[in-house]
C-alpha cells in the first residue's frame, strides 16, 4: 500500500511538472511572437501617421491667393487706421525735425469715422495734415498753435495767443525754437492783418522754421490764392508724430559722373529719438 501511495504521488508530480513545463513553453512562445509582432505595428503605424495627402495645385493656389489677400487687408486696416510712415521733404520743421527724416504718425489718435472724432489734437503737436495747397505736396507737417476760438496775434516778431475766455494777450514761449528762427516770425508782405481769430473746428499751424516755410501766416502758399485760408479744418487731420527714426544714407551720388556708390558704412547725421521725438510742446504759461 505504501509502495502504491508514492507511486502514485510521483506519478503526480511528473504530471504537475509537465503542466509547468507546458505553460512556461507557451509562455515562450507567445513572447517570442509578441516581440516579433511589436515592432511590425509599431512601424505600420508610423508609416501610416507619416502619410500625407497631396494637394492639388489649384488648391495650393487658391489657398496662397487667400492668403495674400488677407495680408495685404490687414495691412491696409493698420496704415489707413493706426500708423503709417512719413519722409519729410524739406527743412521746414528745423531744428526739431529734419529734412529726410523718416518718421512713423499716429493715425488712430485723430481718427475721424463716421463724423466722430477719437480725441482732438492739442496746441503744441506736431501733426499731419492735408493742406489743399497748390504745389503737389500732398501733406504737410506743422505745430498746432491755435485752436478754435482762440485769436492769434503777431507783434514784435513774436507770437501772442489770446484764448476765448480770456481779455488779454500771452506771449507764447517757443524754446522749441531754433536761434536763427527765435523772436523772428515775420508775417508775409501781402498779409496785412496782425491778428486772426480761428474758427470753429479749425486750427491755426505754423513750422519751427519760421524763416524759411509756409504755414498759416501765408495760407501755406500764398493768400492770394483763390479759397485760401490760414486755418486747416479738423477733418484735414491726420495724425500726430509717434515715433522718430531720423535719416541715414548707406550711398551717395559721385559728383563728377552723378553714380550712386557705396559708403561702406551706415553713419547717422543725428541719432534717431523714437518715442522722444519732441512731438509736441506744453505750453505753460497758457495754463
Amino acid at each position: 500500500m505504501e509502495e502504491n501511495k508514492i507511486s502514485d504521488e510521483n506519478t503526480e508530480n511528473n504530471i504537475n511538472s509537465d503542466k509547468t513545463e507546458l505553460l512556461k513553453s507557451r509562455e515562450e512562445i507567445l513572447a517570442e511572437k509578441q516581440k516579433d509582432i511589436e515592432p511590425m505595428e509599431v512601424i505600420k503605424e508610423s508609416s501610416i501617421t507619416e502619410l500625407k495627402v497631396a494637394k492639388p495645385k489649384m488648391q495650393e493656389f487658391i489657398e496662397f491667393i487667400r492668403d495674400l489677400i488677407v495680408i495685404i487687408f490687414i495691412v491696409i486696416v493698420i496704415r489707413t487706421y493706426i500708423v503709417a510712415p512719413f519722409q519729410i521733404s524739406w527743412s521746414s520743421m528745423e531744428t526739431s525735425y529734419h529734412d529726410k527724416e523718416f518718421l512713423l504718425v499716429n493715425k488712430l489718435s485723430y481718427a475721424n469715422e463716421f463724423g466722430l472724432f477719437i480725441w482732438n489734437p492739442s496746441r503744441g503737436d506736431v501733426v499731419i495734415f492735408k493742406p489743399h495747397a497748390s504745389n503737389n505736396k500732398e501733406f504737410y507737417i506743422k505745430r498746432v498753435i491755435g485752436l478754435a476760438w482762440d485769436t492769434i496775434k503777431f507783434e514784435d516778431w513774436e507770437v501772442y495767443v489770446k484764448k476765448s475766455w480770456d481779455k488779454t494777450f500771452i506771449k507764447l514761449n517757443e524754446d522749441y525754437l531754433s536761434a536763427a528762427n527765435k523772436w523772428k516770425t515775420f508775417l508775409p508782405f501781402d498779409v496785412k492783418e496782425t491778428e486772426f481769430s480761428v474758427p470753429k473746428w479749425d486750427y491755426f499751424l505754423m513750422w519751427d522754421n519760421r524763416n524759411n516755410s509756409s504755414d498759416s501766416r501765408s495760407c501755406f502758399m500764398s493768400c492770394s490764392i483763390a479759397n485760401s485760408s490760414h486755418f486747416i479744418k479738423r477733418t484735414d487731420i491726420i495724425g500726430r508724430v509717434l515715433i522718430d527714426f531720423w535719416y541715414f544714407n548707406i550711398f551717395k551720388i559721385n559728383e563728377f559722373s552723378w553714380a550712386i556708390e557705396w559708403i561702406g558704412k551706415i553713419k547717422w547725421s543725428v541719432a534717431p529719438r523714437f518715442f522722444n521725438t519732441p512731438k509736441t510742446w506744453d505750453y505753460k504759461e497758457l495754463k
